[in-house]
């Protein structure tokens, strides 16, 4: 089974960024789907929803398949 989330360490090497900001990125994100109503996991975004939001992915698809 696929997981659902996005870990500080997918996000790290995704965007080429350390460890903090990885945190900073996922907490910024969750922030904005809090807002919007839904339950968050602290440290962990929806794969789908990061997908949609960062900049330069291939597709919206490339994070609900998961970091290679």
């Amino acid at each position: 089974m696929e997981q659902m989330y996005v870990t500080a360490r997918e996000a790290m090497q995704a965007l080429g960024v350390g460890r903090g900001k990885a945190y900073k990125i996922i907490q910024q994100l969750n922030d904005e789907l809090r807002e919007q109503g839904y339950v968050v996991v602290a440290g962990k975004c929806s794969r789908q929803y990061f997908g949609e939001k960062i900049y330069g992915c291939e597709s919206k698809n490339q994070y609900q398949r998961g970091v290679d």
